[in-house]
């Protein structure tokens, strides 16, 4: 089993890139980098040390494929799809001392995972507020596989940081899958000048990878907010659609969000399923608060995200900090 996954791995990556080459629309498509770094916003370079996801989002015509994917899901129909979005995300976890090359029992497990995505996205709006509705499905592999030792190693060689030695220790190689959904409702006003957006979110997770129930909310506030859409987060937060109007001239906001998880499972703590591997007493309740601001103008966009998470494993010492960039443009 352990070689035909590893086998798997880059086969894998050249299948879900293809996803956002394939003629699977015929207008222009939205397509964003985020990248995800615990040196962005601290000095720490351990536990959720880095992500990088692509994505390409697509507005679908009448006769796409992905219409007829909406008749077949509960509470959801042809008409109701507003986007169809494809995603490919990398994730390297380590516990923080990386320069140990034994096992350490009492920090998170060094992991790699390598996902492929598909969401589907409704925004429908009323008056005065909108209610948006994310449906996603995530699948692939954690694992040597996954290539997390080499890219951590080639890419700290390059900025000159310590080597990672204990990925002797990672999680064994397991295929993936995991069902999300998440729901936001928004509700508008002008205040002070701004525009402003706010109101709760409620998401679930289903998988292998993680079992969850959540719940938050969160404020958007600056100009422009009608040509946008929801704000970025960090996993195991999934979100909703994020993205703007392309050519709406320049736009902006900033916002603070919350959310609180009650973590049945998480694979990269509770470690592997079907085999015996290194695991941490993973913390049922974990919170995070989120704050940044991102700009837009014509057919480009950015946006800085800064994420703090409440301790999620009995062990850890103090809470987690991370930072996400994230760019995107109308191609």
């Amino acid at each position: 089993m352990r070689k035909s996954l590893r086998s798997f791995g880059p086969r894998s990556g050249l299948l879900l890139a293809s996803l956002f080459c394939s003629p699977l629309g015929l207008a222009a498509d939205l397509y964003y980098l985020k990248v995800e770094n615990d040196l962005f916003s601290s000095s720490e370079d351990g536990h959720y040390t880095n992500g990088v996801e692509a994505a390409r989002i697509v507005i679908p015509d009448e006769s796409h494929w992905s219409r007829s994917l909406a008749d077949g899901l509960p509470g959801w129909s042809a008409r109701d799809l507003d986007a169809v979005g494809y995603h490919f995300i990398h994730q390297i976890y380590t516990p923080n001392n990386i320069t140990r090359e034994r096992l350490i029992e009492d920090d998170r497990p060094y992991a790699g995972v390598l996902l492929g995505g598909l969401s589907l996205y409704d925004d429908t709006r009323h008056e005065g507020w909108r209610e948006a509705t994310a449906v996603q499905l995530k699948f692939g592999l954690v694992g040597p596989a996954a290539g997390g030792e080499p890219i951590q190693k080639a890419v700290h060689e390059v900025v000159g940081s310590d080597n990672p030695k204990g990925w002797d220790n990672q999680l064994d190689n397991e295929p993936i899958l995991n069902l999300g959904w998440d729901k936001s409702w928004w509700w508008f006003s002008r205040f002070g000048g701004l525009e402003w957006e706010y109101g709760p979110s409620a998401s679930l997770q289903v998988g292998n990878l993680y079992d969850y129930l959540g719940a938050g909310g969160a404020v958007r506030f600056g100009s422009g907010l009608d040509k946008s859409f929801g704000i970025p987060a960090v996993a195991p937060a999934q979100g909703g659609r994020q993205g703007f109007t392309a050519d709406a001239g320049f736009g902006w906001y900033g916002f603070i969000g919350t959310q609180g998880r009650y973590m049945a499972h998480n694979l990269l703590l509770d470690g592997n399923t079907f085999e015996d591997s290194h695991d941490v007493e993973r913390r049922e309740w974990v919170g995070d608060l989120t704050a940044g601001v991102v700009l837009s103008w014509d057919r480009f966009q950015v946006a800085f995200t800064n994420v703090w998470r409440t301790r999620e494993f009995e062990s850890q010492d103090e809470a987690d900090q991370f930072g996400s960039v994230t760019l995107s443009t109308w191609l």
